[in-house]
């Protein structure tokens, strides 16, 4: 299946890119995220038409995750949780609890754009990862402490 990228989307591609992939990613994930549209001819002419519009929007948020790195860079969340004395959770924490506490601290973060390699299940320090865009990370530093019982 070929496609006009209208997004920078990470290792695919940049805005306008005509590229070929799988009809299942194509039709699930980037045509109905608005991320792509099918290469035919009347979609490349509207395209260009409107590449000015979509370089603009691409512009502004690209901006925007940038201001947000800046709020976000250097950031420390500590979050409190049920641990054994050895210092195993006994539950974990997720993304959506480092984006709430993230989010209650004044950040507005999604849980989408926290990424973690697995839960968390033990007590410590963490340096978290934030995708803010394509080509816009942040890391937040997570600090876990067992709950005062």
């Amino acid at each position: 299946m070929q496609l006009i990228l209208l997004q920078k989307v990470v290792n695919l591609g940049g805005l306008g890119d005509k590229v070929r992939v799988k009809p299942g990613y194509g039709r699930n994930f980037l045509i109905p995220y608005g991320k792509a549209v099918p290469a035919t001819e009347a979609n490349i002419a509207a395209f260009e038409a409107k590449r000015a519009d979509y370089e603009a929007k691409a512009k502004a948020l690209l901006s925007g995750a940038e201001g947000r790195k800046a709020q976000l860079d250097g950031v420390d969340v500590t979050l409190g949780a049920n641990a054994s004395p050895e210092g195993k959770l006994y539950g974990s924490i997720t993304s959506r609890d480092i984006a709430e506490a993230l989010t209650k601290a004044g950040h507005q973060v999604a849980k989408s754009e926290v990424v973690l390699a697995g839960p968390i299940r033990a007590l410590g320090e963490y340096d978290v990862v934030v995708h803010l865009h394509a080509d816009v990370e942040a890391t937040v530093k997570v600090v876990v402490k067992a709950e005062a019982a």
